[in-house]
């Protein structure tokens, strides 16, 4: 099979085209062929060696979808043919979190990714794609859709009403918007593109602010929601702006801690606020298999398209971390592998 593979380059590391076997199913396991993956932040984190982790020769990409084509035994849970998305940790099917998941993250330095034409995992990782969803579209679920669900229903508790505050529009941020639309929350997103924050508007946010022209924006979501603030912040940013998360979000409301596009340094300004707003700081990374079920059923009962900013053919795959490196994009990159 065709694949691809982190090489070290100086301090980082590249994508290099290579083969390998054809991977056997082991009890237990299933191959898929893959149709579709497609990038997150975490996968630029590892390309830049931005967080030191050990992932030469490892298959990039934690995010994909196919269909099933053998099954090892004891496999009961799905058959030849399916059409599946692997969870992000193969080894998170519910239940609380443990430190152990890490090892079994797709893509990272204890376990192969999706960007390869077959892969091999867990049966019960796998996860039924909604029938209305292309193989391009459901390869953007299972990192980027799962943390928005997570955060914002399965940690977040989010009801109907309740208002959400997204940070930019990259993968997580837009799944968050398509939740919160479909919940009938008022969405408030930020941007430095007007041009973004017009289709934002298209998919259903109540308001939008430019942080390029507003850099006080936290003052902004203040004065739109008649100084309230709002339920829910999915803050992707990191220390950089969570101090501005934090003077948006409501008292007794929560922030979603999800990223680190400013970097993994701390935050510059006081915590206190958490405090003084008796406001909920909630640590997410992913999800679980059974969150990924709520998820895809959640998807499924609304009819919900992601939204996909472009499509690159597997010869030219290198092409799709520089365009996530470029943060032009609205919503996620996909690579189409078969």
């Amino acid at each position: 099979m065709r694949c691809y593979e982190y090489a070290k380059d100086g301090d980082a590391y590249r994508i290099v085209p290579t083969t390998r076997p054809d991977p056997i199913p082991g009890p237990g396991h299933a191959v898929v062929r893959v149709r579709a993956a497609s990038l997150n932040y975490r996968d630029l984190i590892q390309l830049k060696n931005l967080a030191g982790r050990d992932v030469a020769g490892r298959i990039p990409l934690s995010d994909g979808s196919g269909e099933i084509v053998a099954v090892g035994a004891g496999v009961t849970n799905v058959t030849v043919g399916d059409r599946v998305m692997p969870n992000f940790f193969t080894g998170w099917t519910a239940g609380r979190f443990a430190m152990a998941h890490h090892a079994t993250a797709l893509g990272g330095p204890g376990c192969d990714g999706m960007l390869a034409e077959l892969v091999a995992v867990p049966a019960d990782a796998l996860v039924p794609i909604p029938e209305h969803l292309s193989y391009e579209e459901a390869a953007t679920l299972p990192c980027a859709g799962v943390t928005a669900w997570q955060s914002l229903v399965v940690r977040g508790q989010l009801k109907p009403g309740e208002s959400i505050l997204v940070l930019g529009t990259g993968g997580v941020s837009v799944f968050a918007l398509q939740i919160g639309v479909a919940m009938g929350c008022p969405v408030y997103v930020t941007s430095g593109s007007e041009a973004k924050l017009e289709r934002a508007t298209r998919l259903g946010a109540a308001h939008t602010v430019n942080y390029r022209t507003c850099p006080d924006w936290d003052k902004e979501i203040l004065r739109l929601t008649a100084k309230r603030g709002v339920d829910h912040v999915v803050e992707v940013g990191g220390g950089g702006t969570l101090a501005k998360s934090l003077a948006s979000v409501a008292t007794g409301g929560q922030v979603a801690l999800v990223g680190v596009l400013t970097g993994f340094g701390p935050p510059t300004e006081s915590l206190f606020p958490a405090i003084a707003k008796n406001a909920t700081l909630s640590g997410i990374y992913v999800g679980s298999r059974e969150h990924f079920l709520g998820l895809a059923a959640f998807i499924e009962r609304f009819r919900i398209r992601p939204a996909i900013d472009r499509v690159v053919p597997f010869d030219s795959a290198s092409s799709a971390f520089d365009h996530l490196e470029a943060a032009g994009h609205f919503g996620k990159i996909v690579v189409a592998i078969s």
